[in-house]
């Protein structure tokens, strides 16, 4: 196997997970792909008995990818997330040519109808949810937010002058601007007022400041405990940060929230297979079914192709598609 001649600097870590790790994060990669990554690299060096990768190449991966589906019957999306993480290992740590890449399949995925709530479900949903759950889950629905946008969401983004609501770094790297529930502004007003109280307090006892995205720590080293860049929804307690080892404020956890969901769900007898991101989905079915064009729900939601957005066209059976039974032209029977 050849070296490519990268743009990329020598990786200093002397192991090959410590190196994925470095290279991962001085390419700005989230902290979710780093652990899905390193997890899976782990797994196929475990599978071959612990060979460094560098000692394979293209039957190894294909056999590891192999077992993946025969043996342990992972779902397509499983599969290339698994093939991704070695593409990134082989190509972007190894450094080395691979001329059997193309050679490798990728699965492909099955477009699915994404599950949807009606209104009625949603509302039984949030009324058996509690506190900052409660207000979480309307602002999901409310806004169509993903739940990592939503878990991110600091100060400086939630602009009542405007009624509007700015996501920083959403999927693509891109930033948005979406609309602030009239019904949630009482509710925001006071979480912020609950977040503030956090926040002095850590100012108070020293706290390091909250994590900050990129450079930006080092260009304004102060700004992450500025009241500005605090989280809209702060976790009650102090967490170490898995990268830098800091014992900081971290945002609410994901997880937290989404066993949260999935006790209200079963509690509001709702026995559709919803999840925090069910809420999302929702928000474009209702937007399309209240009239509004397919662009616009679009730009909402953050997708870069309109046809990635076409899907809630067919949930709801528009586009020609509405086409009634003729069943139900039938009289009624005596």
């Amino acid at each position: 196997m050849k070296n490519l001649t990268s743009p990329l600097p020598p990786l200093q870590a002397p192991k090959v997970l410590d190196q994925l790790r470095e290279r991962i994060r001085y390419l700005h990669y989230s902290l979710r792909t780093e652990e899905v990554y390193v997890y899976w690299v782990r797994a196929y060096i475990r599978f071959h008995g612990i060979r460094h990768p560098a000692t394979m190449a293209g039957p190894e991966v294909e056999a590891f990818l192999r077992w993946l589906v025969n043996e342990r019957k992972v779902s397509a999306s499983t599969h290339r997330q698994a093939l991704s993480a070695l593409l990134f290992l082989y190509e972007k740590v190894l450094g080395v040519n691979l001329p059997w890449l193309t050679e490798i399949g990728r699965p492909h995925v099955k477009k699915r109808l994404p599950v949807v709530l009606v209104p009625d479900e949603v509302a039984r949903i949030l009324a058996v949810l509690e506190g900052e759950h409660r207000l979480f889950a309307q602002l999901l629905y409310g806004t169509g937010l993903r739940i990592a946008e939503g878990m991110r969401l600091r100060v400086k983004d939630v602009d009542f002058a405007h009624n509007s609501i700015i996501v920083r770094e959403g999927k693509g790297a891109k930033d948005r601007v979406v609309m602030l529930p009239q019904s949630l502004i009482a509710g925001l007003r006071e979480q912020l007022a609950r977040a503030r109280a956090l926040w002095a307090a850590d100012v108070a006892n020293g706290v390091p400041g909250v994590e900050l995205p990129d450079a930006l720590a080092r260009k304004y080293p102060r700004a992450g405990e500025s009241w500005p860049w605090f989280w809209v929804f702060p976790q009650a307690e102090l967490s170490k940060d898995p990268r830098s080892g800091v014992v900081r404020r971290h945002h609410l956890y994901d997880q937290t929230f989404q066993r949260a969901f999935k006790q209200a769900v079963r509690r509001a007898g709702v026995e559709k297979p919803a999840t925090p991101h069910t809420l999302r989905h929702s928000f474009a079915t209702s937007l399309l079914q209240s009239g509004y064009d397919i662009r616009t729900v679009q730009q909402l939601l953050g997708h870069s192709d309109v046809s990635t957005t076409m899907i809630y066209t067919h949930v709801l059976n528009l586009g020609g598609m509405g086409v009634r039974s003729p069943m139900d032209a039938l009289p009624t029977l005596g």
